[in-house]
């Protein structure tokens, strides 16, 4: 009995602790987010889109002191008569490739922050899917994690440099404060809003987006599950209501 307690008390202290790290975009863990956006109400043809965000965070120790993590977000979407009558598409959308340089220990102020490049890849399968140009810019992550929250905030900046000369040019700041609250046994709930400022066409949008999410164990593979609201705002965003839903794979050091 006493062994069977202290393995479910080192079970909770490993959840508890892969979801704290999962607040933080530059820890040292390996996940897979596999993050589902279903959008309704698109539109003024009522249009619906779905985008499944592959977004694997990979951190690289490049010295004693830094680490190099490197972050890919592809979508994949299925959309419906989201630009009025436009039908249906299915397919990729571009990628975006970050790569922040972060130290491995947080401030003496307690800081943890992390900054790089950020790139936008071509990989549309469909021009209502992409933009058809290859970008760079800047992105910046800074965090704080104290008895049992988590606040911060992520930027980046994306300026096109190539690509279709037809189609219009990307100049884009992309703003994700957040806050989280962690609770035992791997619970937790957070709350951010994703905006885009579209500064080429003068207007901003994004979400506000509430979940509640759980580390889990699948046999001897950790997870996260996560569920909650999206609630869309700005002149650029014409949905009505959404919601998100996310799996994620966690790879533990040492694992």
């Amino acid at each position: 009995i006493a062994c069977t307690i202290s393995q479910l008390l080192q079970a909770q202290s490993d959840a508890d602790a892969l979801a704290k790290a999962l607040q933080n975009p530059v820890a040292s863990l390996i996940s897979v987010p596999f993050q589902g956006n279903f959008d309704y109400g698109v539109g003024s043809s009522d249009g619906s889109r779905f985008t499944l965000n592959i977004q694997p965070v990979i951190p690289i120790s490049i010295s004693e002191d830094w680490n190099l993590i490197g972050r890919v977000i592809l979508p994949v979407i299925s959309q419906n008569s989201v630009f009025e009558e436009s039908g249906n598409q299915t397919g990729l959308g571009d990628a975006v490739v970050s790569g922040f340089f972060s130290p491995k220990a947080p401030t003496s102020g307690g800081l943890i922050w992390g900054a790089g490049p950020v790139l936008l890849v071509p990989t549309a399968t469909d021009d209502l899917l992409g933009t058809g140009k290859f970008g760079i810019g800047p992105t910046v992550v800074l965090l704080t994690q104290l008895s049992g929250f988590t606040v911060g905030g992520l930027v980046n900046h994306i300026w096109s440099i190539a690509g279709d000369e037809d189609r219009a040019d990307v100049n884009n700041t992309f703003l994700q404060p957040f806050v989280a609250r962690n609770f035992s046994g791997g619970y937790a709930l957070s709350l951010n809003t994703e905006l885009t400022q579209n500064w080429e066409a003068g207007q901003a949008s994004g979400t506000i987006n509430i979940t509640g999410s759980k580390v889990i164990s699948l046999g001897t593979q950790r997870a996260q599950v996560a569920i909650g609201p999206r609630i869309p705002y700005g002149e650029g965003n014409t949905a009505e209501w959404g919601f998100r839903a996310v799996f994620v794979l966690l790879f533990p050091a040492g694992r």
